[in-house]
């Protein structure tokens, strides 16, 4: 049963449960990067408005699709898709494209949403960053 939430200006791809929450100002690409993961097996949670929210004993933070979003996401050029949504998921990471990557290895970073720590990524750009994403999500990285 959730507790509490927000709807934040994100959005929300899926690999295997483990969801990503895109976050970064408007025109930044955070539809783009869900449709490279998507390309990649990734599922859509949510585009443009994540509602994010605190379950359970053990606080975990998970995401979803705001109640009445409608089952599409943006790709500039093109139109809007029709895409079926999947969640809701736990977050276990959240990606920042408004900040750009400056390390080529970066330290642990994390953020905190609802008082809960996040892992998070600053964008980067490499041709690859939709596939680091994905593995990261599938198997974590070592810090």
């Amino acid at each position: 049963m959730s507790t509490e939430s927000t709807i934040l200006h994100a959005t929300t791809v899926s690999v295997e449960g483990r969801g990503a929450v895109i976050i970064g100002p408007s025109g930044a690409g955070k539809s783009a990067l869900a449709l490279d993961m998507m390309s990649r097996g990734a599922k859509l949670v949510a585009d443009d408005r994540t509602e994010i929210y605190a379950t359970g004993q053990d606080s975990v933070l998970m995401a979803r699709a705001p109640t009445g979003l409608p089952s599409l996401i943006e790709a500039r050029g093109v139109g809007l898709l029709n895409a079926q949504l999947v969640g809701p998921v736990e977050v276990h990471l959240v990606v920042d494209l408004e900040k750009a990557e400056t390390q080529r290895l970066p330290e642990f970073r994390s953020i905190d949403l609802l008082g809960l720590s996040v892992p998070l990524l600053h964008r980067a750009e490499t041709t690859c960053f939709a596939a680091s994403l994905k593995h990261y999500l599938l198997f974590g990285r070592r810090d």
